[in-house]
Formats: C-alpha cells, sequence, structure tokens
C-alpha cells in the first residue's frame, strides 16, 4: 500500500521541522559559548539560518517545488507569522495559568498544521 502524497509532505515538513530546530540550538549555543555573542544576537542568527534551511530544505524536498523569488517571500511571511502565532499562544497559555509544558504542547500542535497548510495553499501554489 503507498502512502498518501500529503501524508508524505507533512511527515517530511515534520522532520524538516526538527532538524530546523537542532540546527537553531546548535548555532545559538556555538555563538553563545565560543564567540561570546549575546543570546539575543544568537538567537536572531539562529533563526534566520533555520529557517534559510528550511527554506531550502522544504522547497526542495517537502513540497518537491523550485527556488524562486516568489516563495521564498511567501516562506518568510509564513515563517513570522508563525513566529508571532507561537508567541501570542505562549503568553495566551502564560496568562490562563498553563504550566510551560501545555503552552508548547498547544503551539507545536496548532502552529505546526497551520504553517503546513499555509505553505501548501498559498507559498507553495
Amino acid at each position: 500500500m503507498t502512502a498518501h502524497p500529503e501524508l508524505i509532505r507533512l511527515v517530511r515538513f515534520g522532520v524538516c521541522g526538527l532538524l530546523a530546530t537542532a540546527l537553531h540550538i546548535i548555532v545559538a549555543v556555538v555563538l553563545i559559548s565560543h564567540a561570546g555573542a549575546s543570546p539575543t544576537l544568537a538567537n536572531t542568527v539562529a533563526f534566520a539560518s533555520a529557517t534559510c534551511w528550511s527554506y531550502l530544505v522544504n522547497t526542495l524536498w517537502s513540497f518537491s517545488s523550485s527556488l524562486r523569488l516568489r516563495n521564498v517571500w511567501r516562506f518568510i511571511v509564513v515563517s513570522l507569522g508563525g513566529m508571532a502565532l507561537a508567541g501570542l499562544v505562549s503568553y495566551l497559555m502564560q496568562v490562563a495559568g498553563a504550566g510551560p509544558w501545555i503552552g508548547i504542547a498547544i503551539v507545536v500542535c496548532a502552529v505546526t498544521p497551520l504553517t503546513f497548510v499555509t505553505h501548501r495553499r498559498w507559498t507553495y501554489r
């Protein structure tokens, strides 16, 4: 039995997200620990690095698309929107008195599928 193409895209998107998160952590830790960068600078550079890597891998592997100026800008808009939504959801969970792990779980369960669908229907259409 062959897996549904959308399920394959979703799994690939998830793998890319996990690897982008790992890249973010590695870049931030290296910049803070070995280059003496401030956490703000390190995380900004790490976010940009992870987003660039994520764009390349998601474009070519997850969504089997080509690298285009149109979809790079759309990818950035969706990524920044996802970051803003993650911050908002996290803040609302904190205000509601939820523990940090609940906030993380809700962010992952809400933001990840939303960004996948937005990329699928807008970034790579």
